[in-house]
């Protein structure tokens, strides 16, 4: 879009309304020429016989009315991409929209020019993106944005959901997992895959504010609010304008700030704490939480609307037990950022990733970080072996040996299939990471396999 002319099909029953919208590209850009379409059998023409950059659609129409109407336009436009743009202010609509190819979804009245460039031009890229990874390339330049890191089944659905999720502006999202799996890391990625992404990403974790501070810091105050109010303050809310909040430890929020959360949910605006006017901006809400909140709405200890309110997206991240086939990715990667701040390069010892393998890791990617940090400074050398891990880690990983059921009338050939597929197990089947953990090359590996007549 940068310099370069755009074909645009504005598909809207609304002349007023084409009109604004209309207004708004030429003003922004200079550079869009736009053809407008009153019904969806006029839009499914002019796709047919004509080339568009973008589809700009409205989804209440004469002659088609919801998701119908998506149905219709995306079975015809290809790979054009298509940016919903309607009056309909539905969640459960716009999810559904986006899981069936629109690149975002957008709610006239709620959108600046601003906004509807920025939309339109992260679609076109989006879909320059796919169409540029067809074949099942690796998404290594987008995974690079994320900073998540990860091959696994599990890690592949979790990035899928994160671009599923990125691609609409509004939409409330809810990240679900244990302590340490890496919440905050998803929300940030989604952030940084959507039209957001230049905007600010702002984190509030809601149990490390006093529940008497937290509505001031969301929301701000103006003076004379209370007594130490001696001037006016923004709210971070205020301050992530055109951006994301992230609301972290959501289940910690009290009861009392609840309904005012769920208030700007649904109108986008707010007031200051001793303040009497509405203030209205363009921001996305993602929180987390470690907590049951399903069972926390039957006590009574947390509010359904605004469970419900919060659930229109969820993304729940396995612990990294659940993700054995991830552990040595992940600690490699935490080797070379802390090799990097030390000035050596490290690597693991094959006894130290089996060790890594087998233990539970009850604080998750926050506990694995901290353990390679840890064997990265104590190492002496250029590989991080068993004596430098964590002295707990050492333990279990001996007392899970000590148990281990080997009968002693097994052979050695036997003990070493069995350990060859104890290994295998717990990477998931990767016979690259396999070898690496058994110190033997990929080929030796394969040699062993078809000797057992595995």
């Amino acid at each position: 879009m940068e310099g370069e002319a755009l074909d645009i099909l504005l598909v809207d029953d609304n002349p007023a309304d084409a009109r604004l919208i209309k207004e708004m590209l030429v003003d922004a850009e200079g550079a869009f020429s736009v053809r407008c379409a009153g019904r969806l059998d006029e839009a499914l023409d002019a796709v047919a016989s004509s080339r568009f950059g973008i589809i700009l659609l409205d989804l209440m129409l004469p002659d088609s009315r919801g998701f119908d109407t998506f149905s219709a336009m995306h079975g015809m436009a290809g790979s054009v991409p298509i940016v919903v743009l309607t009056g309909l202010s539905d969640e459960n609509l716009a999810a559904r929209a986006v899981r069936a190819g629109a690149q975002d979804y957008l709610v006239k009245g709620q959108v600046d020019t601003a906004m509807l460039v920025r939309a339109m031009r992260f679609a076109i890229e989006r879909k320059r993106q796919t169409s540029a990874r067809q074949g099942g390339r690796p998404r290594e330049k987008e995974r690079g944005r994320l900073k998540m890191i990860g091959s696994g089944p599990a890690f592949r659905e979790i990035e899928d959901l994160v671009h599923t999720v990125a691609k609409t502006s509004n939409t409330s999202v809810l990240i679900k997992g244990e302590t340490g799996t890496g919440k905050g890391v998803v929300a940030n990625a989604i952030h940084s895959v959507s039209s957001r992404a230049n905007e600010p990403f702002i984190e509030i974790n809601c149990g490390a504010i006093p529940d008497t501070l937290l509505e001031t810091e969301m929301f701000g105050y103006e003076k004379g609010a209370f007594t130490d109010a001696k001037t006016a303050k923004k709210g971070l809310f205020e301050l992530a304008e055109g951006g994301t909040v992230f609301l972290d430890e959501i289940g910690d929020m009290d009861m009392k700030l609840q309904p005012k959360l769920l208030q700007f949910l649904e109108s986008r605006a707010f007031r200051k704490v001793g303040g009497t006017r509405d203030i209205r901006v363009n921001l996305r809400v993602i929180a987390a939480t470690n907590k049951d909140l399903e069972s926390m709405v039957r006590e009574k200890r947390f509010r359904e609307d605004l469970f419900y309110r919060l659930k229109v997206m969820v993304i729940t991240l396995p612990p990294l037990r659940e993700r054995k086939e991830d552990i040595i990715s992940l600690a490699e990667h935490f080797i070379v950022m802390y090799s990097e701040a030390g000035g050596v390069a490290k690597k693991l010892s094959p006894e130290c990733r089996e060790i890594l393998l087998s233990y539970a890791w009850p604080g998750n990617i926050r506990e694995l970080k901290n353990v390679i940090e840890h064997a990265t400074i104590v190492a002496g050398g250029d590989e991080i072996k068993k004596e430098d891990l964590p002295g707990e880690l050492i333990s279990v990983s001996a007392s899970r040996v000590a148990e281990a059921p080997f009968a002693s009338s097994l052979s050695l050939e036997e003990v070493e299939k069995a350990h060859i597929l104890h290994v295998l197990k717990s990477v998931g089947n990767n016979k690259t990471a396999a070898s690496n953990i058994l110190g033997i090359s990929r080929l030796t590996l394969r040699k062993k396999l078809t000797d057992y007549g595995l």
